[in-house]
């Protein structure tokens, strides 16, 4: 690759966060300051230098963007105020843009003018399709109880699959379907693009299992543990939040699984098994413990959030702001339609559970072009790491 300064990409950054980066003059105190850096690869000092060159083929090929937890240390003892981490967070945003597909809904999702229409497309699906189904009304008090929110879309004679179910798979499959294709899409031109940078030859490629225990497990249990967070100094609060909001995920995901796995395979054998799931069931529990667990850790990160913006450590930023309106959408509406349920209010409740559906839509939907696809992006970093320092891989590494 050619290395020819980019100045649409300057631009870019300086309008997503990294508008300070101009700032830098290279002392090098952020590398001095980061836990990560190394005497070989000076972290992020090499980034900031690359970004203000304009220098996109190097920044869109390093791994080293994505291990960044914007802890702010860096940003902290920076002596020019040129805020390093939020340059790298800049980049970020830029990168899982490039990769995405589509583009056109890559680009809606980056800027705050198109909120109405980014809350508008899964508002009027959602709508449109439970106008179709025939079931827009609130039931009574006496449905409500006995079929909480099973019967959104409505029901039918068709024992062996409910129509509620075949109306929320037929919206959110083809959502997440969209959102995997254009992860899958995007970490395996990013892989190409460091392979190809990094000058590695592969020796021999590992098999899926051999990769799944030399890489992508060590890196799960680190990310887990959540060794590099606990590092940073200056904003360890992100920490703090950011485990339970993880933890809050990892049980929403069991219950989804385990709700599809219940009413579309046992469902079959016992139809019984397509009411709604009893509060006293361990995975309801567990469910109710994740929201709890998922509106903590987006408390902590929102007002830590708030308190580095106005001590003037962090500049307002959409693409960061988004993803904590939308997890907390999520959760608080989650949460609600399930107190409401319990209190037996089915007007109300059949209101928040419509946004509920309308806020998990959004989150499958943009997840590949907000800052939540970095779940995917950094892991791969992470394995990518590990990759290039193994017998696996042959490397006349130049930079």
């Amino acid at each position: 690759m050619a290395n020819i300064p980019d100045f649409e990409f300057i631009q870019s950054l300086q309008e997503t966060g990294g508008d300070t980066l101009k700032k830098c003059y290279q002392c090098a105190s952020c590398s001095v300051a980061c836990p990560l850096s190394s005497d070989q690869k000076p972290f992020p000092r090499k980034e900031m230098l690359w970004a203000q060159w304009g220098m996109k083929e190097n920044l869109l090929a390093d791994p080293d963007v994505f291990l960044c937890h914007q802890c702010g240390d860096c940003t902290e003892i920076c002596p020019r105020g040129a805020k390093p981490a939020e340059t790298l967070g800049a980049i970020r945003a830029y990168i899982y843009t490039f990769h995405s597909w589509p583009a056109w809904l890559a680009d809606l999702a980056t800027s705050a003018k198109n909120l109405p229409l980014l809350i508008g497309i899964p508002t009027g699906i959602i709508l449109i399709l439970w106008f179709l189904s025939g079931a827009m009304h609130i039931p009574s008090a006496d449905a409500f109880e006995r079929y909480g929110y099973t019967r959104f879309f409505g029901h039918w004679d068709f024992k062996w699959y409910p129509k509620n179910t075949t109306f929320i798979v037929s919206i959110m499959i083809p959502a997440a379907g969209i959102a995997v294709f254009s992860i899958v899409r995007g970490i395996r031109r990013m892989w190409s693009l460091m392979c190809e940078k990094s000058n590695l030859h592969s020796s021999f490629r590992p098999s899926i299992v051999m990769f799944f225990n030399e890489f992508l497990w060590p890196s799960l249990v680190e990310t887990m543990q959540h060794t590099r967070f606990l590092k940073c100094g200056a904003n360890v609060d992100r920490a703090r939040g950011h485990l339970p909001l993880v933890l809050g995920f990892i049980g929403a995901f069991i219950l989804t699984c385990w709700s599809a796995f219940r009413q579309d395979l046992l469902g079959l054998i016992w139809p019984s098994f397509h009411g709604p799931l009893p509060l006293t069931d361990p995975f309801k529990i567990l469910a109710n413990i994740s929201a709890i667990a998922l509106l903590y850790g987006i408390w902590v990160l929102w007002g830590n959030r708030l308190k580095r913006e106005k001590e003037g450590k962090s500049v307002w930023i959409f693409y960061d702001w988004f993803l904590i309106w939308e997890i907390t959408a999520v959760g608080v509406t989650g949460l609600g339609a399930e107190l409401l349920r319990w209190a037996g209010v089915p007007t109300f409740g059949y209101i928040v559970y419509f946004l509920h559906l309308v806020s998990v839509l959004m989150l499958f939907l943009y997840m590949p072009y907000t800052k939540f696809a970095h779940i995917v992006y950094r892991t791969m970093a992470m394995c990518f790491e590990r990759y290039r320092a193994s017998a696996f891989a042959e490397s006349t590494e130049s930079w």
